[in-house]
């Protein structure tokens, strides 16, 4: 898994686009295999250009990030109560991007009057991709205080500077003395630029008006110019803008190159000094007339040698006054035309930035905190490279129906619905879902007779009778579990509207337990904030002896790597450590030695109180010297009375998305559906259980 530096900016106008692809450059330059992604663009306009800094990676680099979803698109999915949509799409187009690179730069949003939710949506976006963040501010002429307030406030969102997930910020147009402009000065420059050391700055990018020199031809097209004289009107660059208004000999010292000089169509005698000042090979970037007077056809003609040089003269439709006016309103953004400023503001940034540090960093070893975008990212993209087909015997049920097409529109599984087919075309049609033809509805009554025989045989040491069988597969859970006993389908999910014993029973009598398995676990995948953590045993097993808590916890162990989740198991307990006595908790103490000397490969300790086992400053006092405590990403509790509580409280109370529960240790996958399942828990029950039945291996790499 790369690392991933999500650059958030202070305020609008930082330049957050040239810093973005000069970080990307810099670290390039230093060797490090790096991407760039830039998850929402601007709003989308059929007449806009191309989004710049997309287009510019693409144009400068061998890099192919994936097109940002637009900002307006993004708006409707938020408003719309589509939130895990919208990241979906996110963690699409970051995967696209990232290939195989070490890190990846993510270029966030700029907060405007008209988008004030912006910073939400890029903590939101931060958490997403598991990223950590880089504060740009632009100092230009600002006080300390206020740029420094400015930082901190934006850092605050994410944890603040020293905390959290902020790695330091990058100050853009810096004043820094000349001796410092061609060379990085972020460590000699910090003690003048901030007065805070917990700061770090990783660059100091100097304030350049040469990178900030658009061309004569952005001038016109800004301005909706006539052409009167095109010359070099796409290689000229502008530096300064004048407007004239003198008598000649007090504007002699305003021809110089790089100058655009602004003047009324009708004083003829600046056009003859600017014409004489380009027959002199001063490169003027270009005259621009205003008002709707035209010069006499003469004095062009006696102006013709000066256009020769490659003069632009351009005619705009208002004043003078108008005309300056809008020119010092233009925006300093770079046009997706201008590639060669581009590549010269990459580059001067590029080299002002303290790659060195960013390099050592990067190559930290970088644990995975699975974001639930980026688990539930990966499920999908897991299941449907398994392409198997689950059977959901709760046909008619409507959040299951909603799934299934869900399911089959994203190609998660092909799922087949146990229930009267027109029966579940009306639940359906009532929902306003369309059941695509990949998902197969199977009507109970035409097929129970066929599984008859086979059930008594796999139940003959129990005496089970025609009759018996009979009986049993008039419930469809029994009926879905044959179909996947004799291998028709790769899994089963019921529970929506049933018990989970009602779902288990069948599975244990026919299905079985693995031969390394004690029993039969659950556990839950909740997908908190920042992160996906296990849950287990949650719904099975009301009170494990000691040595199955054990195996509860090797289970959960292994079932959390399969799913990408590094597993670091705390036993939870009423009681930390050795502080605590009494039945319950010297059970969590054995179980804790069992697993330990089962499995000395696993991260795993107890007994441990849920406080100390989740939150670091907790763990830093109860339990300073645990390998788990502050960082647990398994959690086994003693029982199910806990288990269940816990889970419930968290998922309701936190408002997070509860995965599972996913059963573990049956020969072949079954999984429940707690009976008030959302849709979206249903659509990942069912991706789980086609990850199960895949041949793709214990552990799944990041």
């Amino acid at each position: 898994m790369p690392h991933t530096l999500y650059l958030v900016p202070s305020g609008p106008g930082v330049g957050l686009t040239s810093v973005s692809l000069g970080l990307v450059r810099a670290l390039d330059n230093r060797g490090i295999r790096v991407a760039f992604f830039k998850p929402i663009g601007p709003r989308a306009d059929e007449h806009a250009d191309p989004e710049r800094s997309t287009y510019f990676v693409r144009q400068t680099s061998s890099l192919s990030p994936a097109q940002p979803i637009p900002l307006d698109e993004a708006e409707r999915l938020i408003s719309s109560g589509r939130m895990d949509e919208l990241l979906d799409r996110v963690m699409r187009g970051f995967h696209a991007s990232r290939s195989d690179a070490d890190v990846v730069v993510v270029e966030g949003l700029v907060e405007s009057p008209e988008t004030s939710g912006d910073f939400e949506l890029n903590r939101d976006l931060v958490r997403t991709l598991g990223a950590e963040v880089i504060v740009i501010g632009a100092l230009r002429n600002a006080a300390r205080e206020e740029f420094e307030a400015r930082l901190a406030l934006t850092a605050s969102h994410y944890g603040g500077f020293g905390g959290g997930r902020v790695l330091g910020c990058i100050i853009n147009r810096a004043p820094v003395p000349e001796e410092h402009r061609s060379s990085p000065a972020h460590r000699q420059l910090q003690p003048a630029l901030l007065s805070r050391p917990e700061v770090r700055i990783l660059g100091v990018i100097p304030e350049n008006p040469e990178l900030l020199a658009c061309r004569t031809i952005d001038i016109a097209r800004h301005l909706r110019a006539e052409l009167i004289h095109e010359g070099e009107i796409a290689l000229r660059r502008v530096k300064k803008i004048s407007l004239l208004a003198r008598t000649v000999p007090n504007l002699v010292d305003t021809m110089k190159a790089g100058s655009i000089l602004i003047t009324p169509g009708d004083r003829t005698d600046v056009v003859l000094l600017v014409a004489l000042a380009a027959t002199a090979k001063i490169p003027i970037s270009g005259l621009v007339l205003t008002g709707r007077l035209e010069i006499p056809q003469g004095i062009l003609d006696l102006c013709r040698p000066a256009f020769e040089t490659g003069l632009p003269v351009l005619h705009a439709p208002g004043n003078s006054w108008e005309t300056a006016t809008a020119l010092g309103q233009m925006s300093q953004e770079i046009p997706t035309s201008d590639l060669e400023r581009a590549e010269r503001s990459v580059a001067f940034v590029a080299q002002h930035i303290d790659a060195d540090w960013i390099a050592q960093h990067s190559e930290l070893p970088l644990e995975v905190r699975l974001s639930p975008a980026a688990f539930c990212y990966r499920l999908a993209e897991w299941a449907r490279s398994a392409k198997k087909t689950i059977v959901l015997p709760e046909g008619n049920e409507p959040r299951t129906v909603k799934a299934a097409a869900i399911c089959a529109e994203r190609e998660i599984a092909h799922c087949v619905l146990l229930g009267e087919p027109e029966e579940v075309r009306r639940v359906a049609r009532a929902q306003g879902v369309e059941l695509p033809d990949t998902v197969r509805i199977i009507d109970p009554a035409l097929v129970r007779a066929r599984y008859v025989q086979p059930l008594m045989e796999a139940r003959k040491h129990k005496g089970i009778t025609a009759a018996n069988a009979a009986e049993f597969l008039e419930d469809n859970v029994w009926l879905g579990t044959m179909m996947l006993a004799r291998g028709e389908v790769d899994g089963l999910v019921s529970g929506a509207a049933h018990s989970t014993a009602n779902t288990i029973r069948p599975a244990l009598q026919v299905i079985k337990t693995k031969p390394d398995a004690r029993v039969v676990s659950s556990i839950f995948f909740m997908c908190l904030p920042e992160q996906v953590v296990v849950y287990g045993d949650c719904a099975v097993i009301p009170d494990p002896d000691a040595a199955t808590l054990a195996d509860i916890a090797i289970q959960s162990a292994d079932s959390a790597a399969r799913f990408g989740i590094t597993p670091r198991v705390a036993m939870i307990s009423y009681s930390t450590g050795e502080s605590g006595s009494g039945s319950d908790v010297d059970k969590v103490r054995e179980a804790t030695h069992i697993a330990r000397s089962l499995r000395p490969d696993l991260l795993l300790d107890g007994p441990l109180q849920y406080d100390a086992a989740a939150i670091p400053s907790v763990a830093a006092s109860k339990a300073p010297d645990s390998p788990v405590a502050g960082r647990a990403t398994v959690f086994v509790f003693p029982d199910l009375n806990t288990g269940n509580t816990t889970y419930k409280a968290v998922q309701r109370s936190a408002q997070v998305i509860s995965i599972g529960p996913m059963l573990q240790g049956l020969r072949k996958p079954v999984n429940d559906l707690s009976r008030g399942a959302l849709v979206e828990d249903i659509v990942y029950t069912i991706a789980i259980t086609a990850i199960q039945a895949s041949d793709q291996g214990a552990a799944r790499g990041t």
